[in-house]
């Protein structure tokens, strides 16, 4: 499959909510929204995210760098730059990127002492 890009420049997830309460052990417990990217390309891509919010104007890009033929998980509550993503808050995002990769938006709650997993398919875009 070498030489062969997977994926689209464009993803748009319309469901996202980072939470900020968690049970259990950190970090491996912390309720979370992660963001999965593979980069099949044989470039780095460089991947970037704008949050789009009920009450408030869009925020980004983040930029997000994902090495050639690699795997990056991005946690959404660790972006900061160029400001903190807001938790307890929904979300919609869109990504592009340079290169083509694929995306994932990974939903881990552990709120209420149960765990909860979730994966987020992206809305199709043209």
């Amino acid at each position: 499959m070498r030489g062969t890009a997977l994926g689209r420049t464009t993803w748009v997830f319309s469901a996202g909510f980072a939470p900020s309460d968690s049970t259990g052990h950190e970090p491996e417990f912390t309720s979370r929204n992660t963001l999965c990217l593979l980069n099949t390309a044989e470039t780095q891509a460089c991947v970037n995210l704008t949050f789009y919010y009920d009450d408030a104007d869009p925020v980004g890009p983040y930029e997000v760098l994902v090495e050639a033929q690699r795997v990056k998980h991005q946690r959404i509550n660790d972006l900061i730059d160029p400001q903190a993503v807001l938790l307890d808050t929904a979300y919609g995002l869109v990504i592009t990127s340079d290169e083509p990769v694929v995306a994932q938006l990974y939903y881990l709650d552990t709120r209420g002492g149960e765990l909860a997993v979730s994966h987020l398919n992206p809305l199709p875009h043209r």
